[in-house]
Formats: C-alpha cells, structure tokens, sequence
C-alpha cells in the first residue's frame, strides 16, 4: 500500500469525524436489540462511493468504533471496527468512483451489498456475543431499515456533493496519489 499523504490523512480523518458525529447525533433506540438506529451508515457510504475503499474501510472501521466508544457501547466497538470497516471498504471496492451518475449498476449493487454485509456481520456478532443463534434474529430488520435508510440518506447528498468541485478535485487528487 503506497504512503498516505497529508491530503489523504486529512479527508480520512475528517471522514471518520463525520461518521463517528452522524453516528452519534441522531440516535433512535431499539430496545430490542439493545442497539440503535442512526445516520452513520449514510456517511460510510459516502466516504467509500465517492473516495473509495481505503477511505470507506478506515472511515467506516475508524468513525463508528469511535461512536460506539464515546456513546456507551464500549462492548461493540471492535466488532463495529471490523464490521464497518469491512463494510467500507466493500463497497469502495464495487463503486464506480469515475461515473458522474451516482445511481449507477454498480454504486447500487455496492450500497446493496454493503448493507447486507453490515447485517450479515452484526447478526454473527451478537451470535457470539450472545451465544444464541435465535435471539439476535430480532435484529435483522432493524440493521436492515439502518442500512438501507442510509443508502436512501446517501443518495441526494452524495449526488450534491458529486457535483461540486471542491470534491470533485479531492477525489481526483486522492486517486492520483
């Protein structure tokens, strides 16, 4: 892996600031799971559909094990790490960062497969942290209005954003590096 630049540091760590914040600023509790439902996902994808996965996997590990540390869900945050950042770095590896259409086939099939995987990953999680492969299944539908609420969340901002200039050269800059 070539060396981060300044530029890059910079754009990761404001990035995983702005999931780890969009994680943590609107929180809507599932007592069910013990868990809850926020905006962070949304920011994942935007790190990893317009930056890429280098960005998307430390962004999405980075930013939302930082949420869950700061939020009181300590006991998550490594999974969280992994989870995300896996997630992250998914679906920066599916998108197509030159396509100006941002509702193209492949963004679309990498916001699917990144929420399915951030499901996927969470419900073996609480397998292993439960021990029981019945009770974290109540969990699945919440993951899955999380997920897909992101992409949904992602898609108007990161077409306003696709279209500025100021991110336009950042993801130039950052491909060239």
């Amino acid at each position: 892996m070539r060396n981060l630049k300044t530029r890059d540091l910079t754009i990761i760590g404001l990035l995983s600031a702005l999931v780890a914040v969009s994680t943590m600023s609107i929180r809507i509790p599932i007592p069910a799971t013990n868990g809850y439902i926020h905006l962070g996902d949304s920011m994942i994808f935007l790190a990893a559909v317009l930056f890429g996965r280098k960005h998307g996997l430390i962004a999405g590990g980075l930013g939302s094990a930082l949420a869950d540390i700061l939020s009181g869900y300590a006991h998550w945050a490594l999974p969280t790490l992994i989870i995300k950042g896996l997630m992250g770095y998914l679906i920066g590896t599916i998108a197509d960062q030159e396509n100006d259409n941002l509702l193209n086939g492949k963004n679309i099939m990498s916001l699917t497969v990144g929420a399915l995987w951030m499901v996927t990953g969470y419900y073996f999680a609480s397998v292993f942290m439960q021990g029981n492969f019945i009770v974290p299944l109540q969990s699945i539908p919440w993951n899955l209005v999380q997920g897909f609420g992101g992409a949904a969340i992602f898609i108007p901002i990161g077409a306003a954003l696709r279209r500025t200039n100021v991110i336009k050269k950042s993801i130039i800059n950052s491909q060239k590096a």
